[in-house]
């Protein structure tokens, strides 16, 4: 598209009676390119078995003799499943789910955010917080983190303490720092929002990546009637194109949430591909130690280069220091190896794939930095 036609698109798109805080707005999303290695987005790169490949295709096929009638609104089965899948004497109570993560953050902004409301996150971390929220119109707050990212249960605490949020999003692992908070960081949180009746959401879309030392809020849930923990099937189950989301929280949390919840919003088909795939969690999970033990040969390759990649307890790896990140980034494309500059100075972040795919980074990266 031209420069001509970029700028007729927009002033089309300005005429219309569009909200005030959407003008001027960009959709997310990622590069889309055609390139040799694919790892930008942090999606789990090895294929879905084929064993579980055809027990999806058996469900689905199933389903769709039904489709002239609506889903299981409830999606009970399903809820079933992800309780038991995630333990902590959980029941079909505690859990919600929706098509994608990110359905079900926005559905807890519509039911606990919106106009005269604010959320509290920490930047840098997840580029979708700021327009979840602006899309719920709720006010967003950018938190502050150190200089190495980090934060410290008093930091965060006093954070909460000073600007009064309806919401507190803690992102952990954090992305695209990659760093996992402690469980001290949830507990101060969650304490400090008690005068504010703060709904507390720690985004664990990468927790199945998490290195050994690394406790899961989940461990906090009970007695904790304002704390959410969001998980993801896109990442570790490598089920992406699928679109699953879901969370653990209280049983009221899960209540109100069905109040703002489009009706039927779970097709029958994902419904379908979902329980089959839990069905199999052992095959589908199989691949994360390998993907655990490529993220690791990065960190250690990086630092042989003398680059300073954070401590990541996800399946992806943020890494500097550049005095141009973008110009290493097209550098690494013009290779065929795409990766994500997530906007951060001299900061990029690469998806750990496959042993070949991290041979052809890392490659790469080498001859990048030597030219």
């Amino acid at each position: 598209m031209t420069n001509q036609q970029e700028q007729a698109k927009t002033a089309a798109l300005e005429a219309l009676p569009l909200r005030d805080n959407l003008r001027g707005q960009s959709p997310y999303g990622a590069p889309q390119l055609e390139v040799t290695h694919l790892l930008n987005t942090n999606e789990n790169t090895h294929p879905v078995p084929q064993r579980v490949v055809d027990a999806i295709g058996q469900a689905v096929h199933a389903a769709a003799s039904s489709l002239n009638r609506y889903p299981d609104r409830e999606f009970t089965e399903l809820r079933q499943r992800l309780a038991s899948y995630l333990g902590h004497d959980l029941t079909e109570n505690n859990v919600w789910a929706a098509n994608g993560s990110n359905e079900v953050l926005q559905q807890v902004l519509q039911a606990f955010g919106g106009p005269g409301r604010k959320v509290l996150s920490f930047p840098p971390t997840y580029s979708m917080y700021p327009l979840l929220a602006s899309a719920t119109n709720t006010e967003y707050i950018s938190g502050v983190r150190a200089d190495d990212f980090t934060l410290t249960p008093e930091e965060a605490a006093r954070q909460v303490q000073a600007t009064a949020p309806d919401i507190v999003f803690l992102c952990s692992p954090n992305n695209p720092t990659g760093t996992a908070l402690s469980l001290d960081v949830v507990e101060a949180v969650y304490q400090a929002g008690k005068q504010f009746n703060s709904i507390v959401i720690v985004d664990e879309a990468y927790e199945e990546f998490s290195l050994s030392d690394t406790k899961s809020a989940l461990t906090l849930l009970a007695g904790r009637e304002r704390l959410i923990i969001s998980r993801t099937m896109s990442k570790a189950f490598a089920l992406a194109g699928a679109r699953l989301g879901y969370l653990a929280t209280s049983p009221q949390v899960t209540d109100a949430l069905r109040l703002v919840r489009l009706p039927y919003h779970l097709s029958s088909i994902t419904q379908a591909a979902a329980n089959a795939a839990l069905e199999h969690v052992d095959e589908l999970l199989a691949t994360v130690d390998e993907i655990k033990a490529q993220r690791d040969r990065i960190v250690l390759e990086l630092e042989e280069m003398g680059l300073q990649p954070a401590v990541s307890d996800s399946n992806f790896v943020f890494f500097g220091w550049f005095e141009n990140a973008h110009a290493v980034w097209q550098g690494l494309l013009d290779r065929g190896v795409l990766i994500r500059d997530v906007g951060i100075p001299h900061h990029l972040r690469v998806t750990a794939g496959t042993a070949e795919e991290t041979t052809a980074f890392l490659v790469a990266l080498r001859e990048v930095i030597s030219a």
